[in-house]
């Protein structure tokens, strides 16, 4: 009897590794028919078409390519990366420090949530003129418009994954004469860390708002300008070819940044 189920659990485990392949296969394949469907249908839209202003998809793919032959492309990217990687690094170190600090302590966390709070819920477009009149219309007044949608929520979510630790683990660190010290690296940061980094993926995608809201708002530089000039001569199938390569550049990078964590701090999740 014992054999027969020891034979059982060997072969369930055998199964195991050709399940999950076989459901990473699955997943990829719907990924690719919904990516598919997605263009075919754009393709349909264009040929009706359902506005003059609106190109085929496959217009708009031949504008990319154009763009990326001769440098354009590239070129508006290295201007707009700049103040993006500034304020996306600037945000997650201020805002993972700043809601790790107002989860471990109640007096910060009096005198910052409000703040957050306040910046989250705030329409930061109309703030963004108001930073142009203080700063100017330099890097510094980009990087401030992608702190400020990229900030608040990096801090928010890093306060909450702090404070929402599980008590039964600090109970525990504190049975084994634990300090707090320890009880901060080795309990409090890794029950925590899927939150943060969830916030981190959140405030990217923020920060990516920000930086387009300010090259459209502040001065018409990189990827905004591209779309303010196509916009401008009618250049319909460029204008969206810029739109559409920002989306999914931001898309590739918070995939990017998922399999990092993945890998790296979840090695669970690999399963």
């Amino acid at each position: 009897m014992d054999a027969r189920i020891d034979d059982v659990v060997a072969a369930r485990l055998a199964a195991e590794p050709d399940e999950r392949a076989r459901s990473r296969r699955q997943l990829l394949a719907w990924r690719l028919a919904s990516i598919a469907l997605f263009c075919a249908a754009w393709e349909f839209a264009g040929r009706i078409p359902i506005n003059l202003a609106f190109p085929t998809f496959l217009e708009t793919v031949e504008a990319f390519g154009e763009m990326l032959a001769d440098g354009t492309m590239l070129r508006a990217y290295f201007i707009t990366l700049q103040p993006l990687v500034i304020g996306v690094v600037l945000s997650g170190i201020i805002g993972v420090s700043a809601g790790v600090a107002m989860g471990l302590r109640k007096s910060v966390e009096w005198v910052g949530a409000p703040v957050f709070i306040v910046l989250q819920a705030a329409p930061v477009a109309a703030l963004i003129p108001m930073v142009t009149f203080i700063y100017g219309i330099g890097m510094t007044a980009k990087v401030i418009s992608v702190c400020l949608l990229a900030l608040p929520v990096i801090v928010l979510n890093s306060y909450k994954a702090v404070a929402n630790v599980n008590p039964s683990l600090l109970a525990m660190c504190r049975c084994f004469l634990g300090n707090r010290l320890q009880q901060i690296v080795k309990i409090i940061l890794p029950d925590a860390s899927p939150v943060i980094f969830a916030g981190l993926r959140l405030g990217i995608s923020a920060g990516f708002i920000g930086i387009i809201l300010a090259e459209l708002l502040i001065t018409p530089t990189g990827i905004g300008d591209l779309i303010t000039y196509h916009r401008a001569v009618a250049n319909y199938a460029h204008m969206y070819a810029s739109i559409a390569s920002i989306i999914v550049f931001s898309a590739l990078t918070l995939t990017l940044l998922q399999w990092v964590e993945v890998t790296l701090f979840r090695p669970e999740k690999q399963r």
